[in-house]
C-alpha cells in the first residue's frame, strides 16, 4: 500500500510540472524574468529548510563539489532560458515533447566523454527517438521559420539539460539530495539574473498577475513537481520515475488542448509518439543503471 500511494505521489508531482509550458504561455514576462523568478522563489523557500537541516554539509563542502555545482547551475540555467523562450515560438507540444529528446544527448554524452560501453539497443532506441524529432521539425517547418526557430530552441534546451544531469551524476555521488538542488538552484538563478542584466532585460516592474504566475512555477512545478521525484527516488525504482515523467508532455498537450485550443498536427502527433516510444525503450534497457529522466521544466 505505501508503493502505492508513493507511485501516486510521482503522478501528482507530473501533473505538477506538465503546468510549467501552460504557466509560461500564459505570461507576458520575458524569458530570462520568468525562469530567473520561478528559481530564485525556489530558492527563497527552501533556504530555512536548507540552514535548519544541512548547515553542516553545506559548511564541509570540497571546493570542486561546490565548482560543479555552480557549473550545473549554469547548465540548468541555459535550459530553462532556451526552452522556455521557445514555447513563445513554437505550439506546447512540440517543446514539451523536444525538450525531453535530452535522452539522445545523455547517450552521445556517455560514449564520446564518459566513455561508457553503449549497446546496439541504447542507439535503436536514439535513432528512433531522433526520427520522430526530424518528423516534427520538418513538419513545423511548413508553418513557418519562426516555429522552427522555436523547435531549434527546445531541442537546445535539451542539450542543456542534458549536461545539467550528467554533471549531477557525478556529483550527487557526494552531496545529498537536498543540498545539491540547493546550489545548483541558487547558482542557476545567479547566471538567469546575470544573462538578464547583461542583455539589458527589466527585472521590474510587472504587474500582480505575472508574479502570481513565477510563484506558481515555483510552488507547483519546482517544489511540488520536482521536489516530489527527489523524495521519491528514496521509495521507489528509477525506471519507474523515469517513465511516469514521460506522461508530462502528454498532460501539457492535453491542458494545451483546453486552454488555448491548440489541436496537434498528425506529424506532431507521429513524431510525439516515436519520440515517447524510443525514450521508453531506453529507459526500459538501462532499468536501474539509467540516469533518471528527470527534466526540469
Amino acid at each position: 500500500m505505501e508503493k502505492i500511494n508513493h507511485k501516486w505521489m510521482v503522478l501528482m508531482g507530473v501533473i505538477f510540472v506538465s503546468f510549467s509550458s501552460i504557466l509560461i504561455r500564459m505570461s507576458e514576462a520575458p524569458s530570462l524574468v520568468i525562469a530567473g523568478y520561478r528559481l530564485g522563489f525556489t530558492v527563497l523557500m527552501l533556504l530555512p529548510f536548507v540552514f535548519r537541516n544541512k548547515k553542516e554539509e553545506l559548511k564541509s563542502i570540497d571546493r570542486k563539489s561546490l565548482i560543479t555545482c555552480l557549473v550545473s547551475g549554469v547548465f540548468l540555467a541555459l535550459h530553462f532560458a532556451t526552452w522556455i523562450t521557445s514555447i513563445k515560438y513554437t505550439s506546447i507540444a512540440s517543446s514539451t515533447v523536444l525538450v525531453n529528446t535530452h535522452t539522445v544527448f545523455i547517450i552521445a554524452g556517455t560514449w564520446f566523454i564518459l566513455k561508457e560501453k553503449v549497446s546496439d539497443k541504447v542507439f535503436l532506441s536514439m535513432g528512433i527517438t531522433l526520427a520522430g524529432s526530424i518528423i516534427i521539425s520538418l513538419g513545423d517547418h511548413s508553418m513557418g521559420s519562426n516555429v522552427l526557430y522555436g523547435d531549434m530552441l527546445a531541442i537546445l534546451g535539451a542539450f542543456f539539460v542534458a549536461g545539467y544531469m550528467m554533471i549531477g551524476r557525478i556529483v550527487r555521488q557526494r552531496l545529498s539530495v537536498t543540498t545539491y538542488t540547493f546550489l545548483v538552484y541558487s547558482s542557476c538563478t545567479l547566471t538567469l539574473l546575470l544573462l538578464a542584466m547583461v542583455t539589458g532585460t527589466s527585472l521590474y516592474p510587472y504587474p500582480m498577475q505575472e508574479w502570481l504566475i513565477f510563484m506558481a512555477l515555483a510552488i507547483f512545478c519546482t517544489i511540488l513537481g520536482h521536489s516530489i521525484f527527489n523524495w521519491a527516488l528514496e521509495y521507489i525504482n528509477p525506471t519507474f520515475l523515469s517513465t511516469a515523467i514521460l506522461g508530462e508532455p502528454v498532460f501539457a498537450t492535453l491542458w494545451a488542448l483546453i486552454l488555448f485550443h491548440e489541436v496537434p498536427a498528425l506529424w506532431q502527433i507521429g513524431g510525439s509518439l516515436l519520440i515517447i516510444f524510443g525514450i521508453y525503450l531506453y529507459v526500459q534497457m538501462n532499468d536501474e543503471k539509467n540516469v533518471v529522466i528527470q527534466d526540469e521544466k
